[in-house]
C-alpha cells in the first residue's frame, strides 16, 4: 500500500505548535501518529493561512522526503497564494512519482487548467478519470475545462458522470448512469420517482433538467433550471446549465443574466467567458465577443475549437485575414480538426495552397479518423479541387461527404411533400379572408425567404444598404413561435403547429406578432425603422407570419433550379437544411418550394416579392429599384454599393457580397452537369419553366 493511503486526515486531532521538532525526534512507534497530526495540521492551515501551511508542509518534506500527501498540500498552498506555476511543478513532479494515484492527476489537472493551459488539463484529468473512474471531483474538474475549450458536448458527458459517480442514493445512483449510458427514458421515470419522494433534491432535478434537454424539450428543461436554481441559488453547476438552455432556447438576453451572475463569482472562468461569447455572438455583438476569444486564446492558445470559434466571429464581423489566420492555428494545432478546414473553405473566395490539399487528403487518408471530421474534410476538399479546376474528383468529395452526412440525419422527403401539401389544402384564400385584420400592424420585418443559397444574402446586403434598413441574421424566432404552438396542440393530431394556430383568435395572433417583436429586438442594433430576418425556410411559414405582422413585407429569393440546388449540395450546413445531402432529396425539397411558393401568390396574390437571381445580376438596378419599391422605401445610391458595406454578414456568402456581383458563377453548376442526372430528374417540370411555376396541376 502506498504511504499517503496510510494517512486519515479528517480524524487527526490538532497539530502542536512544535509538531515539526516532533517529527523530526519521533521513534518509529510514534512515527505514523505524528506524521498524521503534522498533515492534518497542514490542511487545515490551508483555508485560514495558506503560508503557514506552506511551510508545515516544508518542514514535514525535510523530515519525510517526497512524502506525497505533503506534496499535495504544498501544491494546494502555492495554489492559493496564486502562484500556480508552483504547484504545476510541485504536482508534476508528483504525477511522475506516482504515476497510478488518481489525485495526483487531479490536482496537476485543475491546476493546468487554472494555469490556462487547457488543452494539458484535459489531457491529465483524462488520466485521473481513467485511474479512478469513481472519481466525481475529477469529472467535475474535466467538465470544466472542456466547456472552457468550447467542447460543450464531451462537457456535458463529464458532468453526468460527474453526478453519477457523486451521488449516494441507489435510485440517483441508477438514474445517472441510466442518463450517461444514454439510457433516456429510464432515467426520466427514475428521476420522476425519486422526485415524488424528495421533490427537493436538487441535484435530482438538476439530472431532469438533462434528460429535458437531450429529448429536445428546451422549455421543461429551462423550468426545471429554474426551479433548482430557486431551491439553491448557489448550484453554480446548475445555473451553468441554465445559462446554455437559454442560449439554445433562443433566450439571448436571460442567458446573459445568468452568466453575468456565474462572472460575478468565477470572473476568470473560461467556460463562462467561452459562453458569454457565444451568446454575444447571437445577438449580433461581435466586436465584444471578438475581445473575449482573443483573452480566451492569450491566456491557453492550444484549444482548436476556441480558434475556431474565434474565426467564425472575426469572419462574421468582416475581419477576413485575421480569421483566417485563427483557423490556421486551430489546424496547426489538430490538423485532423475537418471543421476549421471546412471553415477555411466556407469563406468561398479563399484560396487551398498545394501544402493544404497535400495535409488534408493524409488526414482524410487516417483510418482512425472521426466521422465528422472526415466529412468535414470530404467538402473542403471538394471546393479546393473544384479551384483547381479538378471537377470530377471535386464532385466524388462532394458526394462523400454528403453521403456521410446523409447517414446521420433521418430526413424524409415524402414527409416533406405531405406537408406541404397540408398546409395547401388548409391556408385557403377563404381561411386568410376570415382572419382579415388580425395580427400585429406593425411593418418593420421584411423577411427574406426561399432556398439557401438562392441569393438571400445578395439581398439582404443590398437592402440593408438603405439607411431606412438594418440587417440582422438568420433569426430562429418564427421557428421557436412554431415550437411553442407545437407543444400547445393536440400531440395526437396530424400537423399540431397548423392546428394550434388555425384556433388562435384576433388577440392571440397580434400577441404572437407583438412576441416576435420583442424577441428580435435584441438583434437591432441602429435606429433604422426597419430590419431583415433572412431565415430562408422561413418559406414553410408564410401563412404564419402573414397572420401576426399583415404589414411585413415578404421577398422570396430565387435561383435557378440546378444552380441552387447543386450548390447547396456543396455546402455543409451548420445545422438544419436536412434535405440538402442527396441530390434526389434536393430536387424534391426545390419542386416543394415552388409548389407552395405558387400556392401563396394565388391566396395572397401581391403579398410576395419574388427576385430571380439571374434577373439580379443581368439588371441590377432595374431589380434594385424594384425591390425597394415592393418595400415601400425610396431609391438610394447605396444599394447599389452594396459590397461597401461592413456590417457583419452571418452566412456562407458573407465574403461573396462584399464584392460587386460577378456573372461568373451563374453557370458554373455546368462543370459537374454530367453527374446530376438525379438531380435534374427529381426537379421534373421545375426545371423546364424557370424562372416561372409549371401549371398547378403538375406540382
Amino acid at each position: 500500500m502506498p504511504p499517503y493511503a496510510q494517512c486519515r486526515l479528517h480524524v487527526a486531532p490538532p497539530y502542536a505548535p512544535h509538531a515539526a521538532m516532533g517529527l523530526r525526534a519521533m521513534t518509529a512507534g510514534d512515527a505514523s501518529g505524528t506524521l498524521e497530526q503534522a498533515l492534518a495540521h497542514a490542511a487545515r492551515l490551508l483555508e485560514s493561512n495558506p503560508a503557514m501551511a506552506a511551510e508545515q508542509a516544508t518542514e514535514i518534506l525535510k523530515v519525510v522526503e517526497n512524502q506525497p500527501v505533503a506534496l499535495r498540500l504544498l501544491a494546494a498552498a502555492h495554489a492559493a497564494q496564486e502562484d500556480m506555476q508552483g504547484a504545476v511543478d510541485i504536482l508534476h513532479a508528483l504525477a511522475l512519482r506516482q504515476p497510478n494515484w488518481a489525485f495526483a492527476h487531479l490536482d496537476l489537472g485543475v491546476a493546468l487548467g487554472r494555469s490556462g493551459r487547457g488543452q494539458e488539463a484535459i489531457t491529465t484529468l483524462r488520466k485521473a478519470v481513467a485511474l479512478k473512474p469513481d472519481l466525481p471531483q475529477a469529472w467535475r474538474a474535466l467538465g470544466d475545462v472542456l466547456m472552457a475549450s468550447g467542447e460543450h458536448a464531451q462537457a456535458d458527458a463529464a458532468y453526468a458522470q460527474h453526478v453519477r459517480c457523486s451521488t449516494r442514493d441507489p435510485r440517483l445512483l441508477s438514474a445517472a448512469t441510466a442518463l450517461v449510458e444514454n439510457r433516456i427514458p429510464e432515467a426520466e421515470a427514475l428521476l420522476r420517482e425519486h422526485l415524488k419522494q424528495a421533490p427537493t433534491d436538487v441535484a435530482a432535478i438538476r439530472m431532469l433538467g438533462e434528460v429535458a434537454a437531450r429529448l429536445g424539450r428546451l422549455e421543461d428543461a429551462q423550468h426545471l433550471l429554474a426551479r433548482c436554481l430557486e431551491l439553491a441559488p448557489s448550484f453554480h453547476a446548475a445555473r451553468q446549465n441554465y445559462a446554455l438552455m437559454l442560449h439554445r432556447g433562443n433566450q439571448p438576453e436571460r442567458a446573459l443574466v445568468e452568466i453575468n451572475q456565474l462572472l460575478a463569482v468565477e470572473p476568470n472562468n473560461l467556460g463562462h467567458l467561452n459562453l458569454k461569447a457565444a451568446v454575444l455572438c447571437r445577438i449580433g455583438d461581435y466586436e465584444p465577443a471578438i475581445g473575449i476569444y482573443g483573452d480566451l486564446v492569450a491566456r491557453d492558445p492550444r484549444h482548436p475549437s476556441v480558434w475556431m470559434s474565434y474565426g467564425h466571429a472575426l469572419k462574421t464581423a468582416g475581419h477576413t485575414a485575421r480569421a483566417i489566420d485563427a483557423y490556421r492555428r486551430g489546424v496547426e494545432l489538430q490538423p485532423s480538426f475537418g471543421e476549421i478546414w471546412w471553415s477555411l473553405a466556407n469563406l468561398k473566395t479563399f484560396r487551398f495552397s498545394d501544402d493544404d490539399l497535400a495535409i488534408m487528403r493524409r488526414q482524410l487518408a487516417r483510418a482512425d479518423l472521426g466521422e465528422d471530421d472526415r466529412l468535414h474534410l470530404a467538402f473542403a476538399i471538394g471546393k479546393a479541387l473544384e479551384d483547381a479546376g479538378e471537377y470530377e474528383p471535386s464532385f466524388a468529395h462532394y458526394a462523400q461527404g454528403n453521403a456521410l452526412r446523409r447517414a446521420q440525419l433521418d430526413y424524409s422527403a415524402d414527409e416533406t411533400t405531405a406537408r406541404v401539401d397540408h398546409i395547401r389544402q388548409r391556408y385557403t384564400r377563404e381561411f386568410f379572408d376570415a382572419r382579415a385584420g388580425c395580427g400585429n400592424a406593425s411593418r418593420d420585418p421584411i423577411f427574406i425567404v426561399g432556398l439557401p443559397r438562392a441569393g438571400s444574402t445578395l439581398i439582404e446586403q443590398i437592402l440593408s444598404s438603405h439607411s431606412m434598413v438594418e440587417g440582422t441574421m438568420e433569426l430562429p424566432e418564427v421557428t421557436s413561435i412554431t415550437r411553442t404552438l407545437r407543444e400547445q396542440a393536440d400531440a395526437a393530431s396530424e400537423m399540431p403547429y397548423h392546428e394550434a394556430l388555425a384556433s388562435l383568435d384576433a388577440n392571440a395572433l397580434h400577441e404572437l406578432g407583438e412576441r416576435y417583436l420583442e424577441h428580435t429586438r435584441i438583434q437591432r442594433k441602429t435606429s433604422a425603422p426597419l430590419f431583415i430576418d433572412k431565415m430562408p425556410n422561413n418559406f414553410m411559414h408564410i401563412g404564419l407570419i402573414h397572420l401576426m405582422l399583415p404589414n411585413a413585407r415578404i421577398i422570396d429569393a430565387r435561383r435557378h433550379p440546378v444552380a441552387c440546388c447543386f450548390s447547396g449540395f456543396k455546402q455543409h450546413f451548420a445545422r438544419g437544411q436536412s434535405f440538402s445531402y442527396s441530390l434526389e432529396d434536393l430536387g424534391r425539397y426545390y419542386r416543394d418550394y415552388v409548389a407552395l411558393m405558387t400556392h401563396f401568390d394565388e391566396v395572397l396574390p401581391g403579398r410576395i416579392h419574388r427576385v430571380i437571381y439571374e434577373h439580379m445580376v443581368e439588371d441590377t438596378e432595374g431589380e434594385v429599384r424594384r425591390l425597394l419599391d415592393h418595400c415601400g422605401l425610396p431609391f438610394e445610391e447605396s444599394c447599389l454599393r452594396f459590397f461597401q458595406n461592413e456590417r457583419p454578414v452571418r452566412t456562407a456568402s458573407s465574403e461573396q457580397v462584399r464584392r460587386p456581383i460577378y456573372r461568373e458563377g451563374v453557370d458554373h453548376w455546368r462543370h459537374y452537369a454530367r453527374w446530376l442526372a438525379p438531380l435534374e430528374q427529381a426537379l421534373g417540370p421545375v426545371l423546364g419553366s424557370y424562372p416561372e411555376p409549371p401549371g398547378r396541376e403538375v406540382l
